[in-house]
C-alpha cells in the first residue's frame, strides 16, 4: 500500500514519502512531489539506467514502463506513481539477457548506448502486446525514441526478430587469427543493454557540489557584475559564484594551439549567444531550484553579426582585433592552369550552394564530475579527446599537465563536438576552489546554445569537360561561417580545398575555403570536416554536367574517377587502393533497376514523381598534413589475461571492439584473453583523438604493431621462430613449434608496475607531407572512397519527400567487424537524411529537440550496403578509415534525385518542403 506524506525539509522545500515498485523491490522515497520521475530513478534511487536527454520529453532516452505502459520518465511527478508498478532497463532481465536485449547485440543495434535502454523498455512493451511486429508496427511503437548513431535500421531488424532468440547471448568468438573479419558481438556491449554503461551523468558523487552556468542570452555584449557575495551569501546552500577572475591560469583555449581563442569563462564580453560567463555552485537541492532570474548582471548590448558578407563588409566590427576582416584564416590548392581549361572546355557549368548550422543533437548532453585526488585534479567526462582536454584544461587552470587526469566515461554520442572541450575547466576550477567535488550536467537548452556546430556554407564552383566527358578543370570557392571562436575552423578552411573535387581526376584547379568569424554558434568538427558541405556543390554541379554532355550520371562518375596510378588534385600520386571506381561499378544493376523503376512510377503518377540520385565521395583519414601519431599498449599479466590499453575513445563506433580484433590477430590470441583498460590520461598511452575517421586506421595501425612486437617478444623468450602459436592457459603461456611445446609458469616472472610480465608499446604516425604554397603535397596517407544512391518520391503540391531506398557501397579496405561497418554506413546515411532534408540550427529559435528536428526511426528507409574491399597498404589488415566517409555522398544524392523527380535543383540545404516548391514555383513561372 502506497503512503503520501507532506512534509517540510529544513530548505522549505515542500517533500512528501512516496511509494511504489521499481523492478519487483518495494521502495519509498521522500521528495518534492512535482521532482521528476527520472530524476528520482536517477539521483534517489541510483537506477541510473533511465538516461536524460532534454527532460522536455522529445528525445525518449528515458522512457520506463509504469503500469506496463511506455512513458518519459522526464515527465511524470513522482507524486503520480504513488503506488505504481515501474520497470526500467535495469529490470528486464533477471541475471540473464533478456531475447530483445540478446537480439539488440546480435544485430548491433546498440552503438553508443546512451538511447538504447528507451528503446528496449518502448520495444518490450510492443513485444509483450504482439511477439511479432511488422516493421510499420516496430516503427509505431518506437518512434518517440531519437537515436543519432544508428540510422535505426538494426534496432528495427533486433525487436522484429527477438522472438527467435532465447535468453542469453551467444558469446562464442572467432577462432585464433580469425578475429579480422568476423563480426562478435561488441566488446563492451552488455553494459550498454543493461542499464550497467555510466555515462557522463551516471555516477556523480553523492555529496558533489551542483553548478549553474550563467550564460549570455546576446549574440554580442558587454557585460559587468554586481555584488556577487552578497547575492550568494543571501541563498542557503550556495557555497560560490565564479567568474573569470577566479581563473588561475591562461583564460584561453582552442583545439588547434596558434589559433586558439576562446575564454573558459568570458572577460567583460561575451561574443555569441549561450557564451558561458560564471559559475555558480552550491548543494544539489539549493540548484535544483535556484532562479538566475535576479542574478547581479548588468548587460549591454552591442551591434552583431550573423552572416559571412556582414562580418566580411567594409566597416563591420572586429569580433577578434587581430584578425582583420574577421577572416580566422584561408585554405588553398591549386593545380594546372583552371582557367585556360574552363576558357576551353567544351561544356562548363556554374552554380552556388548554400547550406545551413546544423546541430549534432547527440542524445547525451555534456556531463562530468571532478575532484582532487591530493594534488592532482581528476575530471571524469565524456569526451572524444582526454588528452586534448587535459592540456586544455591544465593551462586554463595553471596546472602542471601531469597534475591533471581525464578519465572518459562512455560516450553518448559525438560526432566532433565533443572534441572541444566544455565544462572540464568549468567543473575543475569549482572543485580546486572549493576543495569539493564538484558535478555538472548541460540541459539540451544550454549543450545546444553553447556548443559547436557544422559549418554554414556559402559556395560557388564552376566545372568544365571536354566532349568525350573528361573533367578539365574546376575552380571552387567557400565561405565558411566559423562563428565567434576557432575552434576547427582552421581544418575545415584546409580540409575543403584538398576535397572540393571529390575522388574525380582533375587536371586543372583551383580551390580556396575561408573561415570567417561572425556572432553565430562556433562552428567545429561534425563529421566531415567542411567535406559533405562541399560535395554537395560538387556533385549537384556533376549531375548538370553530365546533362549537358548528354551521358549517363553514373557513367560520367565512372569516366572520371580516380584509379590506381592518378595524381589528386594536390599533385599526390595514388600508387594503391584506390576503391571509387569498384564502388561505382558495384552500382551499376542497382542504379539501372532504380531509374527503371523510377520511369515506370512516374508513367502512372502524377501527383507525385520518384527520382534517383547518385554521389560519390573521398576522404583523407587522419589530420591534413599534420602529425597525428597513435600509441597502443598491450602486454601479458602474470595471471595470464593480455591487457589492453585502448586510448582510442570509443563513442559508438565500434573502436573498443575493432582495435581488439587487429591486435588479437597481430598477436596471435584469442579475442576472450583480453582485458581493456579504456582511455584514461594516468594509465593509457594517447591514442589521439576519435576523429577525422583516423581510429581504425591509425590507432588500428599501431595496436596491430604492438600486438606484432608483444608477439615476437615472447617468440624471442621462447628461443622459437616466427612459425610457433602461442596459447594462454591460465598463469602460463604454452609455446607451441611443430612437435615441440615450452610452458612459461607467468607468475615466475617479474612483473612491471602494471603487473605485466610482458608488455609492447607501439607508436604509429601516418606518413604525410606538408601542402605548399599551392597546396601541392601529401596530406594523407590513406583515403577512403563511396558511392551513394538515392530513390525517393516528391509530392509536387505539399513539396514532401518521402525516401524509397538508399544504396551504399562502401570502400573499408578491409571489413574488420562487417556489423559494425554497417552500422557506421546507416547511422551517418541517418545523418545525411537530416543535413539534406530536414536540419537547420537557427540560434534562439532552435535550442531544443522539439524545434530542432532530427530523423526518427520512420524517416530513414532500407538501406543496402555493398561492402567493397580494396585493401590499402598502409591500413591494418588492408584496413581504411569508414566514420565519416558514410555521411558525405547522402545529401548530394538527395538533391540529386529531387531534381531528377521535379526538374529543380534546391540551392539551399536542407531542402525543406517550402524551398521545393518554391524551386517548383520559379520553374514554372519561368516557362
Amino acid at each position: 500500500m502506497s503512503i503520501v506524506r507532506p512534509g517540510i525539509t529544513q530548505s522549505g522545500i515542500e517533500r512528501a514519502d512516496i511509494a511504489f515498485e521499481v523492478n519487483g523491490a518495494a521502495v519509498s522515497v521522500s521528495v518534492p512531489p512535482v521532482r521528476r520521475l527520472s530524476q528520482v530513478l536517477r539521483d534517489e534511487l541510483r537506477l541510473t539506467g533511465t538516461k536524460v536527454g532534454c527532460d522536455a520529453g522529445d528525445c525518449g532516452a528515458c522512457t520506463v514502463l509504469v503500469d506496463g505502459n511506455p512513458v518519459c520518465a522526464c515527465l511524470v511527478p513522482a507524486a503520480s506513481v504513488s503506488g505504481a508498478t515501474i520497470t526500467t532497463v535495469e529490470g528486464l532481465a533477471s541475471g540473464r539477457l533478456s531475447a530483445l536485449q540478446a537480439s539488440f547485440l546480435e544485430h548491433g543495434a546498440a552503438q553508443c548506448g546512451i538511447c538504447t535502454p528507451g528503446l528496449l523498455v518502448a520495444a518490450t512493451a510492443l513485444l509483450e502486446r504482439n511477439p511479432t511486429p511488422s516493421e510499420a508496427e516496430t516503427q509505431d511503437a518506437l518512434g518517440g525514441v531519437l537515436c543519432r548513431c544508428t540510422g535505426y535500421r538494426k534496432i528495427i531488424a533486433a525487436v522484429m526478430d527477438a522472438s527467435r532468440h532465447m535468453y542469453g547471448v551467444d558469446h562464442r568468438l572467432p577462432e585464433v587469427g580469425r578475429a579480422v573479419g568476423a563480426s562478435p558481438i561488441r566488446l563492451d556491449g552488455v553494459p550498454k543493454v543493461t542499464g550497467d554503461e555510466k555515462f557522463g551523468g551516471d555516477s556523480f558523487p553523492a555529496d558533489a557540489l551542483a553548478v549553474l552556468v550563467v550564460r549570455s542570452p546576446h549574440y554580442y555584449a558587454r557585460f559587468s557584475f554586481g555584488d556577487l557575495t552578497a547575492w550568494a551569501d543571501s541563498r542557503p546552500g550556495i557555497a560560490g559564484v565564479f567568474t573569470a577572475a577566479d581563473i588561475p591560469g591562461h583564460n584561453c583555449f582552442g583545439v588547434i594551439g596558434p589559433f586558439a581563442d576562446q575564454p573558459a569563462l568570458a572577460d567583460g564580453f561575451a561574443r555569441f549567444r549561450g557564451e558561458a560567463v560564471a559559475l555558480v555552485a552550491g548543494e544539489r537541492e539549493a540548484i535544483l531550484d535556484l532562479d538566475l532570474t535576479d542574478f547581479p548582471i548588468a548587460w549591454t548590448e552591442l551591434p552583431h553579426v550573423l552572416q559571412p558578407c556582414e562580418a566580411r563588409a567594409d566597416g563591420a566590427s572586429l569580433i577578434h582585433q587581430h584578425r582583420p576582416a574577421n577572416l580566422l584564416t584561408s585554405g588553398f590548392v591549386e593545380r594546372g592552369d583552371p582557367d585556360a581549361a574552363l576558357g576551353s572546355a567544351a561544356v562548363t557549368v556554374s552554380g552556388a550552394i548554400e547550406t545551413s548550422f546544423v546541430e549534432h543533437a547527440y542524445i547525451e548532453p555534456e556531463a562530468g564530475f571532478a575532484y582532487r585526488d591530493g594534488e592532482t585534479l581528476v575530471i571524469v567526462a565524456c569526451t572524444q579527446a582526454p588528452y586534448m582536454d587535459r592540456d586544455d584544461t591544465a593551462k586554463v587552470l595553471g596546472l602542471a599537465v601531469d597534475k591533471v587526469r581525464i578519465v572518459p566515461t562512455a560516450t553518448g554520442g559525438g560526432f566532433g563536438s565533443k572534441l572541444d572541450v566544455s565544462l572540464q575547466p568549468l567543473i575543475g576550477l569549482v572543485a580546486m576552489k572549493t576543495g569539493r567535488a564538484t558535478a555538472l550536467a548541460y540541459t539540451r537548452n544550454e549543450s545546444m546554445m553553447s556548443t559547436t556546430k557544422r559549418h554554414p556554407a556559402e559556395m560557388k564552383a564552376t566545372i568544365g569537360a571536354d566532349a568525350e566527358g573528361r573533367v578539365t578543370g574546376m575552380v571552387f570557392e567557400g565561405d565558411f561561417n566559423t562563428g565567434a571562436y576557432a575552434s576547427w575552423g582552421p581544418t575545415v578552411a584546409n580540409r575543403v580545398p584538398v576535397h572540393a573535387s571529390g575522388p574525380y581526376l582533375t587536371p586543372n584547379y583551383r580551390a580556396t575555403g575561408y573561415a570567417i568569424h561572425t556572432n553565430g554558434p562556433i562552428a567545429g568538427a561534425f563529421r566531415g570536416f567542411g567535406v559533405p558541405q562541399a560535395t554537395i556543390m560538387q556533385e549537384t554541379l556533376y549531375d548538370e554536367l553530365a546533362g549537358k554532355l548528354g551521358m549517363d550520371r553514373l557513367d560520367f562518375r565512372l569516366n572520371n574517377c580516380l584509379r590506381n596510378g592518378s595524381e589528386t588534385v594536390t599533385g599526390q600520386r595514388l600508387e594503391s587502393g584506390v576503391g571509387i571506381g569498384e564502388c561505382l561499378e558495384s552500382l551499376r544493376p542497382h542504379w539501372s533497376r532504380a531509374l527503371a523503376d523510377a520511369k515506370a512510377f512516374n508513367a502512372t503518377h502524377t501527383a507525385s514523381k520518384r527520382g534517383v540520385g547518385v554521389a560519390s565521395c573521398w576522404y583523407g583519414c587522419g589530420n591534413t598534413s599534420l602529425p597525428n601519431p597513435s600509441t597502443i599498449k598491450v602486454g601479458i599479466s602474470g595471471s595470464g589475461e593480455v591487457i589492453l590499453h585502448q586510448g582510442a575513445v570509443d563513442i559508438g563506433q565500434g573502436s573498443n571492439t575493432v582495435i581488439t580484433q587487429i591486435c588479437a590477430d597481430a598477436l596471435g590470441l584469442p579475442l576472450d584473453k583480453f582485458r581493456l583498460e579504456s582511455a584514461d590520461t594516468a594509465i593509457s598511452p594517447d591514442a589521439g583523438k576519435t576523429s577525422a575517421s583516423r581510429q581504425t586506421f591509425v590507432t588500428g595501425k599501431a595496436a596491430e604493431k604492438a600486438g606484432r612486437s608483444l608477439r615476437e617478444q615472447i617468440l624471442r623468450y621462447a628461443n622459437v621462430s616466427g612459425n610457433a602459436t602461442i596459447a594462454l592457459d591460465g598463469p602460463s603461456i604454452s609455446i607451441r613449434e611443430g612437435d615441440a611445446t615450452r610452458r612459461i609458469d607467468l607468475s615466475t616472472l617479474k612483473a612491471d608496475a602494471g603487473g605485466l610480465v610482458f608488455v609492447a608499446e607501439e607508436t604509429y604516425d601516418p606518413p604525410t607531407q606538408p601542402l605548399d604554397a599551392k597546396g601541392q603535397g601529401k596530406p594523407y596517407a590513406v583515403y577512403g572512397y563511396g558511392a551513394q544512391i538515392a530513390e525517393l518520391e516528391v509530392d509536387l503540391k505539399l513539396g514532401t519527400v518521402k525516401l524509397i531506398k538508399i544504396t551504399a557501397a562502401h570502400d573499408v579496405g578491409k571489413a574488420i567487424n562487417p556489423v559494425l561497418v554497417e552500422g557506421q554506413i546507416e547511422g551517418g546515411i541517418a545523418q545525411g537524411i537530416g543535413m539534406a532534408l530536414m536540419e537547420e540550427y537557427i540560434p534562439g529559435r532552435t535550442e531544443n529537440l522539439h524545434d530542432y528536428l532530427i530523423p526518427t526511426i520512420g524517416d530513414v528507409p532500407p538501406i543496402e550496403h555493398i561492402l567493397v574491399e580494396v585493401p590499402d597498404p598502409e591500413g591494418p589488415f588492408g584496413a581504411k578509415g569508414l566514420g565519416e566517409h558514410v555521411l558525405i555522398p547522402t545529401a548530394p544524392a538527395i538533391l540529386n534525385a529531387i531534381r531528377h523527380a521535379t526538374g529543380v535543383l534546391v540551392t539551399k540545404v536542407p531542402a525543406t518542403p517550402s524551398r521545393i516548391l518554391a524551386a517548383i514555383r520559379e520553374k514554372e513561372a519561368r516557362r
